[in-house]
């Protein structure tokens, strides 16, 4: 493992950052800390850095203590949100910069760091940019020159804090792509933070959802996403539904129970937009009655309000166009919904399926 985090604790005043962190990250992988604001992620990142030192606890990085070395002497590479470039240098001189204040007898000929510059702008396809200053670039630009910066000092770990958080949503998206590209070419270790779900399921190998301090889960994207430890990793990654219903012999109750039903247990409902079916029929009477409230056409999707006619639960669907307009032609107000990879959150703190 390249860092290993034990037993990590972080206050600022009374406030809790993180609570009794234990972390195992893997060599050559990207890892992303994912969680709301607030959760800790930025502080457990500056604490790997060495921005930051934990009140309690434990940081090794490739097998050596480091909880109390210097940033400098940890051998890391750190992008910032807002690139953090010299507005006055150069592209050039702003990925030179860490070769160039090296001690003598570190430091690499003029020719050796010139040859180094240009690989390193050459992998973020920015050769053609050496002699402009940051003014002159786009934000997506910047960032990969800040990117080219930190791996000119040949960094044992990459760390980002937000990496494409000032940046629109396309280039972010390009971004995020080009990222994963680059870390399949030099397979550097790289933890990286993010609050963007998709960012994290899309670049990362590995996700650790932080929340208030705490770890909820550590996993593969697919692990997390597929099989959530609770119900706050669910409704944290993607849309969802959520709404508290019944289960009376295996069927889903959405209305209050009646008088002398013995009610059925009482659970949370979860269903990701995209597993909400829309029918016109009931289905053999497994679909549930609802109302269309209103629609977004979002692209090559439409999403779709709803409110249940049994107990007024509203809901979104996620469906194709195609279904879109079969839905309007009916010209009716009343359909039916089912939902398929629906999961079921009981008092007693498990997951189940529904089936329908």
């Amino acid at each position: 493992m390249s860092i290993e985090i034990s037993q990590v604790n972080k206050q600022f005043g009374d406030f809790t950052a993180l609570d009794s962190i234990n972390l195992s990250i893997p060599d050559g992988e990207i890892t992303a800390l994912l969680g709301p604001s607030g959760s800790g992620k930025t502080t457990l990142l500056r604490i790997i850095a060495g921005l930051e030192v934990p009140d309690t606890g434990t940081i090794t990085l490739f097998g050596e203590d480091s909880t109390w070395k210097q940033t400098k002497d940890r051998k890391v590479g750190f992008v910032f949100q807002h690139y953090a470039l010299f507005k006055h240098m150069s592209v050039f001189e702003n990925v030179a910069f860490g070769l160039k204040i090296r001690p003598r007898s570190l430091r690499p000929s003029k020719a050796e760091i010139r040859e180094k510059v240009f690989r390193l702008l050459s992998l973020v396809q920015l050769e053609s940019m050496a002699n402009r200053l940051p003014a002159e670039l786009s934000g997506g630009q910047k960032q990969r020159v800040a990117l080219a910066r930190a791996l000119a000092i040949e960094p044992r770990l990459l760390l980002l804090d937000e990496p494409f958080g000032a940046l629109d949503a396309k280039v972010r998206q390009e971004l995020r792509r080009w990222l994963r590209f680059l870390h399949d070419e030099i397979h550097i270790t790289s933890v990286f933070v993010t609050h963007d779900q998709e960012e994290a399921l899309e670049v990362s190998d590995n996700i650790v959802i932080l929340n208030k301090g705490k770890i909820e889960q550590i996993g593969a994207p697919e692990e997390v996403y597929d099989h959530p430890a609770n119900p706050f990793v669910y409704s944290f990654l993607g849309n969802v539904n959520l709404f508290h219903a019944r289960l009376e012999e295996g069927a889903l109750k959405l209305a209050p129970p009646e008088e002398g039903s013995g009610g059925g247990e009482e659970v949370s409902f979860f269903v990701r937009p995209q597993d909400v079916v829309i029918s016109l029929s009931d289905e053999g009477g497994k679909a549930v009655e609802a109302e269309i409230r209103g629609h977004r056409v979002l692209g090559s999707r439409v999403r779709v309000n709803l409110k249940t006619v049994a107990g007024e639960k509203e809901l979104e669907a996620d469906i194709d166009k195609k279904q879109w307009t079969l839905i309007t032609k009916a010209n009716r107000d009343r359909v039916y919904v089912l939902f398929f990879g629906a999961k079921i959150y009981s008092k007693d703190e498990t997951w189940s399926d529904y089936v329908i």
